[in-house]
Order: structure tokens, then C-alpha cells, then sequence
């Protein structure tokens, strides 16, 4: 995981891209890694599409940029929202930023802010094309974001429809399985055995999209418990304390 040291975080969000359902969620996803020193979102706040958006900004203190449709389109709002990612880039103000959009024409931004030594999140949807994903140090999608998880089984063996807060986990398979065991290797000690923490961090250098939750479980240590068929798990105790560190081999 991105580690967390009080950093400053400057959250731009592309209104165009991005529904306005879920913002609270969105911004208490982001106060995990640091703090929203900087809040804009941009759009042409003229445009009917866009006014579901305008409580939010109130209630959350986002400072709205207006950015006018020139041309008939073309997204000028992606422009306006680049050129104040790089004026608050230089500015120095903040230790990273948040790209909030399904849009991957911010692949080339994001990439640029990280060749600045500053960290990326990205919170999108899940049809965000895979260039802009990997271009961030992680990547978060909006459907796990404040959402009940429903798994595969449940889906199937339920006799009503899901409701709107649920989203379907993704499917653990044969190539998921690999990078984490991957992973572990080049984690672990002589002895086989891996810091489980220090491997989700290498996984999401890997994966910047990995998340337990899109796959049904809260963290990643019950996720690894449930693949008993390819992990050992050990539970160590810190003495003195009730803090408990976690550690993974791979099963042989």
C-alpha cells in the first residue's frame, strides 16, 4: 500500500467522466492516503449533464471550474484541468495528486506527475481504458467505493435482483494467483516465508488496480486465506503488544 504520512494530495476531478453518485465515498477513499489540500472539479456547469454534481460541491467544498464546450466535440475540460495540474504541479504546494476520471486522455499527466517524484491515485470506473490505469501508482474503481460487495455465489443463489449499492466481484484465476506467488518470491526470506504487507505493496507496483475488494475481500490478508490450496499463512505476535504481523509462503 501507499504508505501515509499526513501527505498533501491535490484532487482534480473530471465532471464529464465521472458520475456524482458517490463523491463522499470517493473522498473518504482518498483520506486514507493523505489529505485533499486542493479540491477542484471542471465541466461546463451550463450543461444539464452535469447539475446532479452541484449539492455535492457544497456539502464537500469542492471548488467548481467553469470550462465552456468551444467546439462541438471536443473536451475542453480535459485542457483546463491539465493546465491546473501542472501550474499546482510547479507550485510545489502538495505531495501528490488524484486524477479523478474514466478518461485515459490523462494518461500522459499522470505520467508526468509521477516522473516529478510525486505519488498518483486514479478513481475511476471500471471501463477506464488500462493505459491511464497503469500510468498511476494505484488505482481505485468507483463501483467498490462505499459499495456492498456481492459475490458470484450469492448472485446466483439469491432470488431478487441486486440492489444498486452491490457490485460483483472479479473472478480469482490462474493469472492472479501467479502474480501473487511471483510476488512472495521476490519478497521472501531464505526460509520461504514473505511480509505479507510488503507483498501487497509489490503487487499494487505491479497491478496498480489491485484491490482485495474487487474480489470480495475488505484487506488482503483474508484474501490469501481463503487460497489455502497455494498459500500457508502465519500469524506472529509481537511481544508486549496485541499487534500480530502477518506472513506468507507458498505452498508446495
Amino acid at each position: 500500500m501507499i504508505e501515509k504520512h499526513d501527505l498533501k494530495f491535490a484532487v482534480l476531478i473530471d465532471a464529464d467522466n465521472i458520475p456524482y453518485s458517490n463523491i463522499k465515498g470517493m473522498l473518504d477513499e482518498i483520506a486514507k492516503y493523505g489529505i485533499p489540500t486542493i479540491k477542484r472539479i471542471y465541466g461546463d456547469w451550463t450543461k444539464p449533464t452535469v447539475s446532479g454534481w452541484k449539492p455535492a460541491l457544497l456539502e464537500h467544498a469542492i471548488t467548481p471550474i467553469q470550462q465552456y464546450s468551444y467546439t462541438t466535440g471536443k473536451n475542453a475540460t480535459d485542457s483546463a484541468m491539465i493546465i491546473d495540474a501542472m501550474d499546482i504541479l510547479h507550485s510545489e504546494k502538495v505531495d501528490g495528486f488524484c486524477l479523478v476520471s474514466s478518461d485515459s486522455d490523462f494518461t500522459r499527466l499522470a505520467t508526468r506527475i509521477r516522473e516529478s517524484g510525486m505519488q498518483v491515485i486514479g478513481i475511476g470506473e471500471k471501463k477506464t481504458p488500462k493505459p491511464f490505469i497503469v500510468a498511476c501508482d494505484k488505482f481505485i474503481y468507483i463501483e467498490i467505493i462505499g459499495n456492498k460487495v456481492l459475490t458470484k455465489k450469492t448472485a446466483a443463489t439469491t432470488s431478487t435482483p441486486a440492489p444498486s449499492t452491490t457490485t460483483e466481484v472479479d473472478t480469482i484465476d490462474s493469472k492472479f494467483i501467479q502474480l501473487i506467488k511471483a510476488s512472495v518470491e521476490d519478497i521472501a526470506d531464505d526460509t520461504g516465508w514473505a511480509f505479507l504487507a510488503e507483498v501487497g505493496a509489490l503487487i499494487i507496483k505491479k497491478k496498480p488496480d489491485f484491490d482485495p475488494r474487487n474480489y470480495g475481500f475488505s484487506k488482503l490478508t483474508p484474501l490469501i486465506k481463503s487460497l489455502t490450496e497455494h498459500f500457508i499463512v502465519d500469524e506472529r505476535g509481537v511481544k508486549k503488544t496485541h499487534i500480530k504481523h502477518i506472513y506468507v509462503r507458498i505452498k508446495k
